[in-house]
């Protein structure tokens, strides 16, 4: 881990949105951290990359978050 002053806050927003996702059977497999802005120096914290999925996983995040 880093020493970028919003490292845990992202880190633990990838982690509770990871098993957010496991919780309704959906896996994003380059879920992850944005490495630029990870890597970057700046006042907010790194962005969170959502990455690519197929047709199939993207209808049921929707689902998922329709039910909501």
């Amino acid at each position: 881990m880093s020493d970028h002053p919003h490292d845990h806050e992202a880190t633990q927003a990838l982690e509770n949105l990871r098993a957010a996702l496991a919780g309704h059977g959906i896996t994003l497999p380059s879920l992850d951290l944005h490495l630029l802005s990870y890597a970057g120096r700046y006042t907010s914290p790194p962005l969170i990359a959502l990455g690519n999925c197929n047709p199939a996983t993207a209808q049921r995040l929707a689902d998922a978050l329709a039910a909501r």
